[in-house]
């Protein structure tokens, strides 16, 4: 599936507000809702659009300790890789884990309530994974910025 100019600006609004209304985008991007709800299903049924979500203010569900942190493997081959996506994808404190190349095989973002809670996580569940030879924790002290729209446009896409 190609996207179109119509496309992007569906994905634009639609980052900036998944609870808009069909008739609403339709206004906005200037075509009958019809067509609206038929390029939207289109763009969930090709995988453009994974899911709907609601974003949580972390502080105000007690989570205030964030850290990155840098895992390495003892061995890299693939069963010890694999091993470590299935343990870490079942740990509610990772947010969010990257196969990295670089020093270390892994780069996770961790939530946790605050330091003695992240300290807990790494003792009693992320160091005792069989294949874990080091971490590095870098603890996150203030946010400057936080995206969670990508930057979707029209040049973007061409070439690609």
């Amino acid at each position: 599936m190609k996207l179109d100019k119509l496309d992007h600006n569906i994905l634009n609004l639609m980052q900036e507000n998944g609870r808009i209304t069909n008739s609403d985008l339709a206004k906005k991007i200037d075509i009958s809702p019809s067509s609206t709800l038929e390029r939207v299903k289109k763009l969930e049924r090709n995988g453009y659009i994974k899911k709907y979500v609601a974003l949580v203010n972390p502080e105000k569900i007690g989570l205030t300790c964030f850290t990155y942190v840098e895992v390495t493997l003892v061995r890299h081959g693939r069963e010890a890789v694999d091993r470590f996506k299935d343990s870490i994808t079942q740990m509610e404190e990772v947010m969010e884990c990257h196969h990295i190349t670089g020093e270390a095989d892994f780069l996770l973002k961790v939530a946790t309530r605050d330091i003695p809670t992240y300290e807990d996580f790494i003792l009693h569940k992320l160091t005792t994974l069989p294949d874990v030879q080091h971490l590095k924790t870098l603890v996150v002290l203030s946010t400057m910025k936080q995206e969670t729209k990508l930057p979707i446009n029209l040049e973007s896409q061409e070439g690609a």
